[in-house]
């Protein structure tokens, strides 16, 4: 079939064709930001899920639905290598002057710019040439203190309040919040904290790993009174087969039904492998409907495609010995397993795991579902691992 035509798009983020299954999260996504305008209190969200269900997409959608409604938005992503001052110091510059450009009365957004500025020379971020421009001066005894969980917090404070005077609301979205120090967590927990005890108009819409809700519970212990944490996890086969056949009928073709069953059972219902085989099937298939033998003749270049493109990013950046973790770990199978029986796999002590254990959660390759389980953050990991290290010998 046609390859330009081809509706599906598999990438980090990139919007699939159809959003099937997201309802429920969106609408409460909705329900938070129309609370908020109308200076409600509201739950923020921090979306919770393994790697390719689809969080990504869904903070490029919120972002989305909030800007047609009026907010204005500042979305990043977090990782190892940048501190969260770093990652919103420039643009919350960017916000504050969009404030400041609004005619009204008032000089709050001025006045955020003034406070971002001592924020800033507080903490001593490295960002080049940063500068908050103009004539501003900092303001002394505002956000300077040098600590991040006393300082975010206020420089939130005036945001937010810039944005009330002018009318208007912010949403802050976050992905892959896991990566944050406790520190700096615990900070923009508190400066949430602050937002919904003044009523502010400033959301936080985060998106991590699973592991994100103990982290948040550890960093200070009502964050379970300030955030929802919706579970983004694999589509339901009805799901999953609208996210594939509802596209391909928009383009005047069709899945048999066995077709999309193979599928459905390949997959798991993870919507990035949805992506990627509706891709792949449609540039092998020769006319419609495409067919159960279709999809089983291009399963092969998929696993292939998926092994190259999604999985080895991940298995190049281990160590030998934390690949033969994940590989006894898969030797287990696909589900969560005791930290114990791995190390009975591996034939080592317990005692001698934890500092690999600790290594591969920080990677971001596992997460504890529940004290003493490990479980794989990559849908399917399991499968890649067996065949990336086909005979297990610890």
């Amino acid at each position: 079939m046609d390859k330009i035509k081809n509706p599906f798009s598999p990438g980090a983020g990139s919007p699939p064709p159809e959003l099937a299954g997201r309802n429920a999260i969106l609408e409460q996504a909705e329900v938070l930001l129309g609370r908020v305008l109308a200076r409600r209190p509201e739950k923020s969200l921090l979306l919770t899920g393994l790697r390719g269900v689809g969080k990504t997409v869904l903070l490029n959608e919120i972002e989305r639905r909030a800007k047609n409604i009026g907010y204005r938005t500042i979305l990043v992503e977090a990782h190892e290598g940048k501190s969260l001052a770093v990652l919103l110091a420039p643009h919350l510059r960017r916000l504050l002057f969009d404030l400041d450009r609004i005619a009204g009365a008032g000089d709050k957004a001025r006045r955020g710019l003034a406070v971002l500025k001592s924020f800033v020379g507080a903490i001593k971020i490295s960002m080049g040439e940063f500068d908050i421009g103009l004539d501003i001066e900092p303001e002394s005894g505002a956000a300077d203190s040098g600590d991040l969980e006393v300082d975010l917090p206020s420089l939130f404070m005036t945001v937010a309040e810039a944005a009330q005077e002018r009318g208007v609301a912010v949403t802050i979205l976050i992905d892959e919040i896991q990566y944050f120090k406790q520190l700096e967590l615990s900070a923009l927990i508190m400066a949430m904290h602050k937002m919904q005890q003044s009523q502010l108009p400033l959301v936080l819409i985060g998106a991590g790993l699973p592991i994100l809700p103990g982290l948040a519970g550890e960093s200070k212990s009502y964050a379970e009174r300030l955030f929802n944490f919706p579970e983004v996890g694999p589509l339901p086969e009805p799901d999953a087969n609208k996210a594939l056949q509802d596209p391909v009928r928009a383009a005047h073709e069709e899945f048999a039904p066995d077709a999309l069953a193979e599928i459905f059972r390949l997959t798991q219902g993870y919507p990035y492998f949805l992506q990627e085989w509706g891709y792949q099937v449609w540039n092998h298939a020769v006319a419609s409907p495409i067919s159960l033998q279709v999809v089983q003749e291009a399963s092969d270049l998929v696993s292939k495609r998926l092994d190259e493109n999604f999985f080895r990013v991940r298995f190049d950046r281990l160590t030998p010995r934390e690949k033969m973790f994940l590989r006894a770990m898969a030797e287990l199978g696909g589900g969560a397993c005791r930290t114990s029986d791995v190390a009975d796999q591996l034939h080592i002590k317990i005692s001698a795991m934890g500092p690999l254990r600790a290594g591969l959660i920080k990677k971001g390759m596992i997460y504890s579902p529940s004290y003493g389980d490990v479980a794989f953050t990559v849908p399917l990991f399991d499968e890649f691992m067996r065949r990336a290290i086909p005979t297990f010998e610890p």
